[in-house]
C-alpha cells in the first residue's frame, strides 16, 4: 500500500513539474521557428527548419529597441532594490524582534497591516512623489520606491525570532553592542533567510510590467517587460522575437535561482518556527 501511495505521488509530481516546465520548454522552443511556422495550424512542436533568426534581431536591435539595454536596466532596478531591502528589512526586523522600545507591538501591526493595501492604490502617491524629487524616467524610480518592504520585515523578523538568544546574550557579556550583535552574529547566521528575501524581491522588481510603464517613458530607460511589449508593434507580432525576448529574460532569473536555491527551502521552514 505504501508503496502504491508513493508510486502515485511521484507521478502526481511528475505531472506537475511537466505540466509547470512544458510553457517554457514552447517558449524556447518556438524562439528557433520561422514566422510561418511559429503561426501555422495545426502547431509543431519541434522547429522544422531551426533558425536563429529571433536572436539576431534581438541581438541587433536598433535605438527604439535596445533590448540588450532594457536588460542591463532590469538588472540594475532588480538587484539595487533586493540589495535596499535587505538592509532596510533587516534592520526593521531586527528591532521588532529582539529591541524592547514603546509601541513596538502597534508599529509592528501597522507595518503588517500595509500588506493588505492593494498596490495599485499607492500608483498616484508614489507617482506625485517621483516627480517631486526629479527622478521620473530614471532607474531611482524603480529602485527606491519599493525599498521598505513590509513582507521583507515580516520574513526577516520571523527568521531571527528562531535564532538562539543564547548567542546574543553571551556576546553581551563580552561588550559587544547592539550594532555589532546585529552585523557579527545574527546577519551571518541569517544567510538562508536574506537569500531568500533577495531572490523574492529580485524577482518581484524583475517581472513588475505595470509600475515601469507609468515612470519611464525613453525607450532607452526601459526594463524588460514594458520593453518586450514594443516588440510586438515594432515587428507586427514577431512570436519567435518575443519568445526569444521572453526566453532572454529567464537567463538571470534561473542563473539568480541556481546560485541560491540551497538557501530557499532552508530560509522558508527556519522563519516558521515562531510566531
Amino acid at each position: 500500500m505504501t508503496r502504491v501511495r508513493g508510486i502515485a505521488w511521484y507521478t502526481i509530481l511528475i505531472g506537475l513539474s511537466l505540466l509547470f516546465i512544458a510553457p517554457l520548454v514552447w517558449m524556447l522552443l518556438t524562439s528557433f521557428k520561422t514566422i510561418g511556422e511559429a503561426t501555422q495550424v495545426p502547431p509543431t512542436v519541434l522547429p522544422q527548419e531551426p533558425t536563429t533568426r529571433a536572436y539576431e534581431v534581438l541581438f541587433a536591435s536598433d535605438t527604439q529597441t535596445p533590448v540588450l539595454r532594457w536588460l542591463l536596466n532590469s538588472l540594475l532596478a532588480a538587484t539595487g532594490q533586493a540589495l535596499l531591502i535587505l538592509v532596510v528589512a533587516s534592520m526593521a526586523a531586527y528591532a521588532f524582534a529582539r529591541l524592547e522600545f514603546r509601541g513596538k507591538r502597534i508599529l509592528f501591526g501597522m507595518v503588517i497591516a500595509t500588506l493588505f493595501v492593494p498596490i495599485f492604490t499607492l500608483i498616484i502617491p508614489n507617482f506625485l512623489i517621483i516627480d517631486r524629487l526629479g527622478w521620473l524616467d530614471t532607474l531611482w524610480a524603480l529602485i527606491v520606491p519599493g525599498a521598505a518592504s513590509a513582507f521583507g520585515v515580516f520574513f526577516l523578523r520571523q527568521f531571527f525570532l528562531g535564532l538562539p538568544r543564547e548567542l546574543e546574550e553571551a556576546a553581551q557579556l563580552e561588550g559587544a553592542n547592539t550594532w555589532q550583535i546585529f552585523t557579527k552574529i545574527v546577519l551571518p547566521l541569517s544567510k538562508p533567510a536574506l537569500a531568500t528575501l533577495a531572490l523574492i524581491s529580485f524577482l518581484g522588481n524583475w517581472n513588475d510590467f505595470i509600475w515601469p510603464i507609468y515612470v519611464l517613458f525613453s525607450p532607452s530607460q526601459f526594463t524588460l517587460p514594458p520593453g518586450l511589449s514594443i516588440l510586438q508593434g515594432a515587428y507586427d507580432i514577431d512570436y519567435p522575437v518575443i519568445m526569444g525576448g521572453a526566453a532572454l529574460a529567464s537567463v538571470p532569473v534561473l542563473i539568480l535561482f541556481l546560485i541560491t536555491q540551497r538557501y530557499i527551502i532552508e530560509g522558508v521552514s527556519r522563519s516558521g518556527l515562531k510566531g
